[in-house]
């Protein structure tokens, strides 16, 4: 995986997670679904460069 695109993906998760906690404390439903949702995409980014990977060895 290259290290950009892991670095993006590991922020994106940690953002998204940052975010949906803020929401949850505060009671915010769309912040905490905005955070999930962003964490989400975070998580398919790494995934995605997983799979990248795994096909290359």
């Amino acid at each position: 995986m290259s290290a950009v695109e892991k670095a993006k993906a590991k922020t994106e998760q940690a953002a998204g997670k940052a975010e949906k906690e803020v929401g949850r404390t505060v009671g915010n439903e769309r912040l905490e679904a905005d955070g999930a949702v962003r964490e989400s995409k975070g998580n398919l980014r790494d995934a995605k460069e997983k799979g990248k990977d795994a096909l290359k060895d």
